[in-house]
């Protein structure tokens, strides 16, 4: 018996032995962590449960040269609801005409909020979501709703603040505005994205239940500083031109896509710029920046550049003749054919280019270049084709002229140059050679951007850069220019003539060269020109007299059955522009008569001139009418205007009939 009474109270000090041990652990434990460690556990429990959140600034915007918006940052909210920081007596005074307002501005019921809000209370919700995406303005509405006013800590009113990029003007010119996002560096935007980066802010955020984060107070610790701004060259209204043209023609001969720009003659500065893409569904939209991106073989509008290096060295005149035979030639076993397949018989150097003959051209360039192909290619390289111009925005294409120390270069290769195949350039390339020589032969630089600015003050200005002073003699200038404006009144263009004002360029269809490949079979195809798919283009310029623009456009794949020619699918389009840029437009010496060729648009001023003339102290009625026309029209009587959207008039906050009043202004909403 004692010796069992002694076993248990060896197993009881035993046990009170450790129990001690374990109490004198944890006081250690406690005081250790209370005094040695208290400040490193409370520093790790504060970045557990409160962080500093950025506050991501505004970029800045992107402006039209005439101070239009193009691109810029806009503020969006997510508002939520501390349920549980609101008062009993003031929620239940309050919840019902809160609930009223939300459901206005929302669409929704007044009970389906205030039952959202109670339910959201009972269950002790502290971050109850009520709407993402609000705007600025429903955002300072709504931090005057009834309990909302009480602010965050007493109103449980949480709000939470980002910044979304927004096109003013919608999808037109995208690719080159750009943007610089998850995507990429792309366009405008991309080129200058540091410039146009603003400086982040601060704000502290405290975790709560289900791991959510909720602001601590509604002031930011560190308010965001907004980026500067990028004023470019493009004109709103030529943009606008230039894309509905595009497009229309795009979509009519279902063409796999386009692109078309408008150039300042004198200065370089791109006005207009629209690269459009089909997609699966036969839309369109800025897929790529195809003016800038695409180097691609030119056919016809090339035949500018043989023409004017064999008139500026001597080798022959405009009055030269040339047998063009029967339209069919072989060079070395490869033919060259002229789209009139009796072809042209003997005709001046002038008519050939006037009729775009390729037996002409190429017999012409063959005969005086054959010995010496070096001569012709210096020609090419002081018109800007042998290398890239050169952007500050991303993605230009490389352009491809053959050398005769190249390995690539046959005995075909100056042959094929000198109609513009077997070379490979982009629409900017032969645009900025095109209006060199609209420029009196100065070869300016095109440019996106006249200045980069901070705080309504320039910090950079960027000027005309001459890349060549004279790219060749004023004999040869006059000459070209000449033939460029047969082309239009005699031509391949004499479609798109036009007594009312003065065009010049050229036309070009080129075959579409598919590229040698491996089928699914593992057999070879392709390696050859295709009669299936063309590249239609016009480049030129206008008035002829005293050129304010030059212009490209170029579309690829149109439907064959519809038409592919350059005179019948892009040389339309130029005339569209060339158009619509005179009729709201002011250029110097343009010369206009009474003569009614644009029914449209003529039968349109005609008829409100007529009203203007009986009524000229009235306001017109110009629903239904082009945006562009209605501006100038309104303008023209002495309003001011100012536009929501793009395309037709549907609406005018000025009721026609309205006595006017000079420098009133004038909403007028488009469709």
């Amino acid at each position: 018996m004692a010796t069992h009474k002694k076993s248990i109270l060896t197993k009881f000090y035993i046990v009170a032995s450790f129990m001690t041990l374990f109490l004198f652990a944890i006081i250690f434990r406690v005081v250790n962590i209370q005094y040695f460690q208290g400040e490193k556990y409370k520093k790790l429990s504060t970045e557990l449960t409160i962080k500093q959140d950025t506050v991501y600034a505004n970029k800045g915007n992107v402006y039209a040269a005439d101070g239009n918006l193009l691109a810029t940052s806009m503020s969006k909210f997510t508002i939520r609801v501390d349920a549980v920081a609101i008062d009993a007596s003031v929620f239940e005074k309050n919840v019902a005409n809160l609930a009223k307002e939300l459901g206005v501005m929302f669409g929704e019921s007044q009970n389906y909020f205030e039952t959202k809000l109670r339910a959201a209370r009972k269950q002790k919700n502290r971050y109850l979501l009520i709407a993402r995406n609000v705007g600025y303005n429903d955002y300072l509405k709504m931090k005057q709703f009834p309990i909302f006013n009480l602010g965050v800590y007493r109103g449980g009113f949480i709000a939470e603040h980002k910044t979304v990029r927004a096109h003013p003007i919608g999808k037109i010119a995208e690719r080159t505005i750009g943007y610089d996002d998850f995507r990429g560096e792309a366009g405008i935007e991309g080129a200058f994205a540091d410039f146009m980066q603003g400086e982040n802010g601060l704000r502290w955020k405290q975790k709560i239940a289900k791991n959510q984060w909720k602001p601590i107070s509604d002031v930011n610790e560190k308010e965001p500083i907004d980026g500067h701004d990028v004023i470019t060259t493009i004109d709103v209204n030529i943009q606008d031109i230039t894309h509905h043209a595009l497009l229309r023609q795009l979509e009519y001969f279902e063409a796999d896509h386009g692109c078309a720009v408008v150039m300042e003659t004198a200065t370089g500065e791109v006005k207009a710029i629209s690269n459009l893409g089909r997609t699966s569904k036969g839309k369109y939209y800025e897929k790529r920046n195809y003016a800038v991106w695409e180097s691609h073989e030119p056919g016809s509008t090339f035949k500018l550049a043989s023409l004017m290096a064999a008139l500026d060295d001597k080798k022959i005149d405009t009055s030269t003749v040339v047998d063009t035979e029967k339209g069919r030639i072989f060079i070395h076993g490869k033919k060259v054919e002229d789209s009139r397949r009796e072809g042209y018989g003997k005709i001046s150097a002038a008519r050939v280019f006037e009729v775009s003959s390729n037996v002409g051209i190429v017999k012409l360039i063959k005969e005086h270049y054959d010995d010496a192909p070096e001569k012709f290619i210096s020609k090419l390289k002081t018109y800007g084709f042998t290398t890239p111009i050169g952007f500050s925005i991303k993605g230009e294409g490389k352009p491809y002229v053959p050398k005769p120390e190249d390995k690539s270069w046959s005995k075909i290769s100056l042959e094929w140059m000198s109609w513009g195949y077997g070379v490979s350039v982009t629409p900017m390339q032969t645009l900025m050679f095109y209006n060199a020589v609209a420029n009196n032969g100065v070869m300016v630089k095109p440019r996106f951007v006249k200045e980069l600015r901070r705080e309504d003050k320039a910090e950079k200005i960027f000027n005309t850069t001459i890349v060549h002073p004279k790219i060749a003699s004023e004999e040869t200038l006059k000459k070209v220019k000449k033939v460029m404006e047969n082309v239009v009144i005699k031509g391949t263009a004499d479609n798109i003539y036009s007594p009312n004002f003065s065009m010049a360029g050229k036309t070009g269809t080129a075959k579409k060269f598919i590229p040698r490949v491996k089928n699914s079979n593992g057999e070879w195809e392709g390696g050859y020109y295709s009669t299936k798919h063309y590249v239609a283009s016009f480049a030129g310029f206008f008035p002829v007299e005293e050129p304010k623009y030059s212009c490209i456009v170029i579309i690829h794949d149109p439907k064959k059955e519809k038409g592919y020619y350059g005179a019948t699918v892009a040389a339309p389009v130029f005339k569209e522009i060339a158009q619509k840029v005179y009729t709201t437009t002011p250029i110097n010496n343009q010369t206009v008569t009474n003569d009614v060729y644009f029914t449209a648009i003529d039968k349109a001023y005609n008829s409100f001139n007529q009203r203007l003339n009986k009524e000229h102290t009235k306001v017109p009625n110009v629903k239904g009418m082009d945006g562009m026309d209605a501006i100038s029209l309104l303008e023209n009587i002495g309003l001011k205007v100012s536009v929501q959207g793009f395309g037709k008039v549907q609406n005018q906050s000025i009721k026609k009939g309205v006595l006017l009043q000079k420098g009133a202004t004038i909403t007028l909403k488009l469709s």
